[in-house]
């Protein structure tokens, strides 16, 4: 069973990491400028890396365009809600 989760993305940071909490979303920095889906893609390997999973497993659902999206992850539910929780309290 697919797991949801709500992210908000911060394009053109520093350095790209994932924690904390904006509005129920898990916030996820990344290096990559918004160009041509860039900062997607960053993303959705650094979300994928976070929670030790493989980027296949990490699809997008809704938010292209858009600095919140709403990602898909395929994996054990336990463990990735337990990731998640952790990750939005960093």
């Amino acid at each position: 069973m697919p797991v949801r989760l709500a992210i908000r993305v911060k394009p053109g940071g520093s350095r790209t990491q994932v924690g904390g909490s904006h509005d129920g979303r898990l916030i996820v920095k990344v290096a990559a400028r918004p160009v041509e889906g860039q900062a997607t893609e960053a993303a959705l390997v650094a979300v994928a890396k976070a929670l030790g999973i493989r980027r296949r497993d990490v699809s997008l659902l809704s938010g292209a365009t858009s600095r919140d999206k709403v990602l898909e992850l395929d994996g054990d539910v336990t463990q990735l809600t337990s990731k998640i929780s952790d990750l939005h309290g960093s």
